[in-house]
Protein backbone atom coordinates (compact mmCIF):
# COMPACT_ATOMS: atom_id res chain seq x y z
CA UNK A 1 0.00 0.00 0.00
CA UNK A 2 2.93 2.34 0.70
CA UNK A 3 4.39 1.72 -2.74
CA UNK A 4 1.03 2.34 -4.37
CA UNK A 5 0.44 5.54 -2.45
CA UNK A 6 3.96 6.91 -3.09
CA UNK A 7 4.33 5.97 -6.76
CA UNK A 8 0.80 6.40 -8.05
CA UNK A 9 -0.89 9.01 -5.90
CA UNK A 10 1.64 11.20 -4.05
CA UNK A 11 4.30 11.08 -6.80
CA UNK A 12 7.00 12.82 -4.76
CA UNK A 13 10.61 12.00 -5.62
CA UNK A 14 11.65 11.97 -1.94
CA UNK A 15 9.85 8.61 -1.53
CA UNK A 16 12.12 6.98 -4.12
CA UNK A 17 15.36 7.11 -2.14
CA UNK A 18 15.78 3.33 -2.44
CA UNK A 19 15.61 3.53 -6.24
CA UNK A 20 18.92 3.38 -8.13
CA UNK A 21 20.76 6.70 -8.38
CA UNK A 22 20.51 6.50 -12.18
CA UNK A 23 16.73 6.29 -11.96
CA UNK A 24 16.51 9.07 -9.37
CA UNK A 25 18.44 11.35 -11.71
CA UNK A 26 15.95 10.72 -14.53
CA UNK A 27 12.71 11.10 -12.56
CA UNK A 28 10.89 14.27 -13.52
CA UNK A 29 8.99 16.06 -10.75
CA UNK A 30 5.22 15.66 -11.04
CA UNK A 31 3.55 19.00 -10.37
CA UNK A 32 0.06 17.96 -11.44
CA UNK A 33 -1.94 15.34 -9.63
CA UNK A 34 -2.94 12.19 -11.47
CA UNK A 35 -6.53 13.24 -10.72
CA UNK A 36 -8.13 15.71 -8.33
CA UNK A 37 -7.52 14.48 -4.77
CA UNK A 38 -4.88 11.88 -5.73
CA UNK A 39 -2.25 13.22 -3.35
CA UNK A 40 -4.75 13.38 -0.49
CA UNK A 41 -5.76 9.80 -1.22
CA UNK A 42 -2.09 8.83 -1.31
CA UNK A 43 -1.37 10.40 2.07
CA UNK A 44 -4.42 8.70 3.60
CA UNK A 45 -3.19 5.34 2.27
CA UNK A 46 0.32 6.10 3.55
CA UNK A 47 -0.98 6.83 7.06
CA UNK A 48 -3.12 3.66 6.99
CA UNK A 49 -0.02 1.68 5.95
CA UNK A 50 2.09 3.10 8.76
CA UNK A 51 -0.67 2.50 11.32
CA UNK A 52 -1.06 -1.07 10.09
CA UNK A 53 2.67 -1.75 10.49
CA UNK A 54 2.62 -0.23 13.96
CA UNK A 55 -0.50 -2.28 14.77
CA UNK A 56 1.28 -5.51 13.88
CA UNK A 57 4.03 -4.59 16.33
CA UNK A 58 1.65 -3.60 19.11
CA UNK A 59 -0.56 -6.68 18.75
CA UNK A 60 2.40 -9.07 18.52
CA UNK A 61 3.99 -7.59 21.65
CA UNK A 62 0.73 -7.39 23.59
CA UNK A 63 -0.17 -10.99 22.72
CA UNK A 64 3.31 -12.11 23.74
CA UNK A 65 2.91 -10.45 27.14
CA UNK A 66 -0.55 -11.96 27.52
CA UNK A 67 0.75 -15.46 26.67
CA UNK A 68 3.84 -15.12 28.87
CA UNK A 69 6.35 -15.40 26.04
CA UNK A 70 9.98 -16.12 26.75
CA UNK A 71 12.89 -14.52 24.91
CA UNK A 72 12.95 -17.43 22.42
CA UNK A 73 9.24 -17.12 21.63
CA UNK A 74 9.42 -13.34 21.18
CA UNK A 75 12.55 -13.70 19.05
CA UNK A 76 10.91 -16.33 16.86
CA UNK A 77 7.76 -14.24 16.47
CA UNK A 78 9.69 -11.10 15.49
CA UNK A 79 11.98 -13.03 13.16
CA UNK A 80 8.99 -14.60 11.39
CA UNK A 81 7.29 -11.22 11.00
CA UNK A 82 10.44 -9.60 9.61
CA UNK A 83 11.25 -12.57 7.34
CA UNK A 84 7.76 -12.72 5.86
CA UNK A 85 7.82 -8.95 5.32
CA UNK A 86 11.24 -9.05 3.62
CA UNK A 87 10.38 -12.11 1.51
CA UNK A 88 7.21 -10.38 0.31
CA UNK A 89 9.19 -7.23 -0.42
CA UNK A 90 11.88 -9.09 -2.36
CA UNK A 91 9.61 -11.44 -4.30
CA UNK A 92 6.44 -9.47 -4.93
CA UNK A 93 7.60 -5.86 -4.98
CA UNK A 94 11.17 -6.04 -6.29
CA UNK A 95 10.95 -9.02 -8.60
CA UNK A 96 7.31 -9.11 -9.73
CA UNK A 97 6.04 -5.53 -9.58
CA UNK A 98 9.23 -3.70 -10.54
CA UNK A 99 10.95 -6.15 -12.89
CA UNK A 100 8.22 -8.32 -14.39
CA UNK A 101 5.07 -6.21 -14.24
CA UNK A 102 7.01 -2.94 -14.80
CA UNK A 103 4.80 -1.05 -12.35
CA UNK A 104 7.23 1.79 -11.65
CA UNK A 105 8.08 2.24 -15.35
CA UNK A 106 4.40 2.63 -16.18
CA UNK A 107 4.13 5.75 -14.01
CA UNK A 108 7.69 6.98 -14.66
CA UNK A 109 8.49 6.00 -18.26
CA UNK A 110 11.61 8.18 -18.22
CA UNK A 111 13.41 5.50 -16.15
CA UNK A 112 12.75 2.73 -18.68
CA UNK A 113 16.39 2.59 -19.82
CA UNK A 114 17.66 2.08 -16.27
CA UNK A 115 15.39 -0.89 -15.56
CA UNK A 116 15.61 -2.52 -19.00
CA UNK A 117 16.93 -6.06 -18.95
CA UNK A 118 16.95 -6.36 -15.18
CA UNK A 119 16.05 -9.79 -13.85
CA UNK A 120 15.93 -8.53 -10.27
CA UNK A 121 15.98 -5.17 -8.50
CA UNK A 122 19.10 -3.11 -7.87
CA UNK A 123 19.40 -3.56 -4.14
CA UNK A 124 19.77 -7.32 -3.66
CA UNK A 125 22.86 -6.87 -1.47
CA UNK A 126 21.08 -4.50 0.96
CA UNK A 127 17.96 -6.69 0.94
CA UNK A 128 19.99 -9.76 1.90
CA UNK A 129 21.87 -7.76 4.54
CA UNK A 130 18.54 -6.82 6.13
CA UNK A 131 17.19 -10.36 5.87
CA UNK A 132 20.25 -12.17 7.21
CA UNK A 133 21.85 -9.67 9.63
CA UNK A 134 19.79 -6.61 10.53
CA UNK A 135 16.39 -8.25 11.05
CA UNK A 136 17.72 -11.12 13.23
CA UNK A 137 19.63 -8.54 15.32
CA UNK A 138 16.52 -6.32 15.59
CA UNK A 139 14.44 -9.38 16.53
CA UNK A 140 16.90 -10.29 19.28
CA UNK A 141 16.96 -6.73 20.61
CA UNK A 142 13.16 -6.43 20.57
CA UNK A 143 12.79 -9.85 22.23
CA UNK A 144 15.30 -8.86 24.91
CA UNK A 145 13.45 -5.59 25.60
CA UNK A 146 10.11 -7.41 25.76
CA UNK A 147 11.43 -9.96 28.24
CA UNK A 148 12.92 -7.41 30.63
CA UNK A 149 9.80 -5.21 30.67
Amino acid sequence: MMLLSAVVFIQDKKFFSSAPKEAQALIRPRTEELFHGARTMGWVLMVISILTIMGVGVVSIWDGFREGYTFAKFFTRFLIIFTVYKAYDMIFIDWFLLCRFRFFQHFYPEVESVFDGRKYGFNLKSQLLKLLVIFPAASALAAWVCTIV
